[in-house]
């Protein structure tokens, strides 16, 4: 099993800034990505919808024989996740626990602010986990739903994003958080821009890296790192191709995605 492949699935491409950060830290691993683009967003979905689709795209990983599945989604982890683990005997890790991880990891966490989906912040799920791990916690969720789409229109250090950002962040500013929570696999790209306009003493707490070190942590601990000294491959499944979807596709991963397949969901 340690040659097989990594699956990892989203609602759209934003999993492709956690493909990223998984090449950076486990180079050698082949990874299969599923972007389920044409039912997407899936944060605007009821909960019963979000997890028959994330079983789907699990299934889909798993007949291409995958050794692992990362949820790559805050919207299908909060929603779907313990159902998925219930079912499939595979290794599945979402996103939401390593942010919590990372988040107290510093003990002088204590106002922590979240920006996400408004299905990811309706869930509660990153809420619920981080006052389960330390009691005493001020947390505030902050829906931002223009946020992917600004990301989408490759408008990250446009001023009308600024502005946004500004005018969802201001208030937890005010607020006195020390840890800012980015629970959307979109939100890396901005981590510039979120420097420039946060107190520099607040610490941000991104879905990418921290999956891509719990991943890495899990397949050491269940001896499925892939040994070989090699360059892993990237293989991309969307359900529905189109331009917008392959410049996107390089745009969150800083390079050519090479070809895209087609998939076929639920045959």
């Amino acid at each position: 099993m340690n040659s097989a492949p990594l699956g990892i699935f989203d609602s759209g491409v934003g999993g492709l800034t956690v493909v990223r950060a998984v090449q950076d830290l486990l180079p050698a691993e082949d990874i299969l990505y599923l972007g389920d683009t044409a039912r997407l967003p899936y944060g605007s979905k009821s909960p019963e919808t979000i997890r028959h689709f994330a079983d789907e795209d699990v299934r889909f990983l798993i007949s291409k024989g995958v050794k692992a599945v990362v949820v790559a989604c805050n919207t299908a982890t909060a929603h779907a996740l313990p159902q998925l683990r219930e079912q499939y005997r595979i290794p599945i890790l979402g996103v939401i626990e390593p942010g919590v991880d990372a988040a107290l990891s510093c003990p002088n966490a204590e106002r922590i602010g979240i920006i996400a989906t408004r299905g990811t912040i309706g869930s509660h799920a990153y809420q619920h986990a981080l006052a389960l791990r330390k009691t005493g916690l001020i947390i505030h969720g902050q829906a931002t739903p223009l946020l992917v789409p600004l990301i989408e229109e490759n408008w990250i250090d446009h001023p009308a994003t600024r502005q946004v950002l500004k005018t969802y962040l201001d208030p937890l500013v005010e607020k006195g958080i020390d840890t800012l929570m980015l629970a959307c696999t979109h939100y890396p790209l901005l981590i510039p821009i979120l420097r420039e306009l946060l107190p520099a003493d607040v610490r941000l707490v991104d879905s990418a890296t921290t999956c891509a070190e719990h991943l890495k942590k899990e397949l050491t601990r269940l001896d499925l790192l892939q040994m070989e000294d090699r360059e892993g491959t990237l293989e991309l499944h969307l359900t529905d191709l189109s331009e917008e979807f392959e410049s996107l596709a390089r745009q969150f991963l800083k390079k050519s995605p090479g070809r895209i397949r087609r998939a076929v969901l639920g045959a």
